[in-house]
């Protein structure tokens, strides 16, 4: 499990992205560079990392339900994720 700052310090890049999207848009419109660059940072949205919903993990992400690949095997096998179930043949 992922420690609570980095959890933390992912929610308040991605707060800082929806901020300055708008912006940074117009921005690159008018092809204003020097004012792109002093934009903070963390107002990139390359920066951004998807994490796990539940326990941060960074690894393993499956986009399409915001968990990583452990948590949906789980809750999966549990049938708590609608519409998916084991594979038999």
């Amino acid at each position: 499990m992922a420690k609570e700052s980095i959890k933390a310090r992912e929610l308040k890049r991605a707060e800082l992205v929806a901020k300055f999207a708008e912006k940074r848009k117009s921005l690159k419109e008018a092809g204003d560079y020097i004012a792109l660059q002093k934009l903070p940072k963390n107002a990139s949205p390359v920066r951004l990392h998807n994490r796990c919903k539940l326990t941060g993990r960074p690894k393993g992400y499956m986009r399409m339900f915001g968990i990583s690949r452990i948590n949906f095997r789980e809750m999966a096998n549990k049938g708590l994720i609608p519409g998916v179930k084991k594979a038999s043949w």
